[in-house]
């Protein structure tokens, strides 16, 4: 198994990030304010990819999805499924525990407007792809969006035309006999308009759920 080293807390890849950061932390001395760390064990079968950290969610919290509304929808629905114990109390704090389920992003740093660039994602992509090597029971990765999608790709070491993003798909075979599931990402702005519905989400996690219990 590889071993997996996550960016440090002051981590100097990206300047546009490492700005924003500084930034961030004048305003918000309180907060997290740093690469935010994967949630859930190595030893997973599950990784799930978001996008970055949330500026009032994760950046502040420090841990993924937790702290904004695309957390409530995530934890709850990993709650349904079995992924997930404990009651998500929007804290890192919470005693909630993930079960055969790791959580991360394809950007480790909170960028502004929530919007990362292309050199930011290529420069987080050794972490990512590190991370995966890192896992030696993966099955199924979940990638939030396109951009998730695409990362998760280069990560695996192939090109992005090896599987063309669609929610709830899932795209076998690619790599190692690791599966690749795609929904849309559970923000706040796509369940706003209807983009993605809890019923729809809970779609992709009945695939997965079916997936690992074959």
């Amino acid at each position: 198994m590889a071993r997996f080293a996550p960016p440090g807390r002051d981590c100097p890849l990206c300047p546009r990030l490492v700005g924003f950061r500084a930034t961030a932390r004048r305003a918000h001395p309180g907060w997290h304010n740093a690469p935010v760390a994967s949630f859930g064990s190595l030893s997973a079968g599950l990784l799930i990819v978001g996008l970055a950290p949330g500026m009032r969610g994760a950046n502040r919290t420090g841990r993924p999805f937790t702290g904004d509304h695309a957390g409530d929808l995530l934890y709850a629905t990993l709650g349904r499924f079995g992924f997930a114990a404990g009651v998500y109390g929007a804290d890192p704090d919470d005693r909630l525990s993930l079960i055969d389920c790791r959580i991360t992003n394809a950007v480790r740093c909170v960028p502004p407007e929530n919007k990362p660039v292309a050199a930011e994602v290529n420069a987080c992509r050794p972490y990512l792809a590190g991370e995966i090597a890192a896992m030696p029971n993966l099955r199924v990765i979940l990638a939030l969006g396109v951009l998730s999608h695409n990362a998760v790709l280069r990560g695996l070491g192939l090109k992005q035309s090896a599987a063309k993003f669609t929610h709830c798909a899932l795209h076998e075979g690619l790599r190692d006999g690791v599966t690749l599931a795609d929904s849309y990402h559970c923000s706040r702005y796509n369940t706003n308009t209807g983009r993605l519905t809890t019923a729809m989400f809970e779609q992709v996690f009945a695939a997965i759920r079916a997936k690992l219990d074959e």
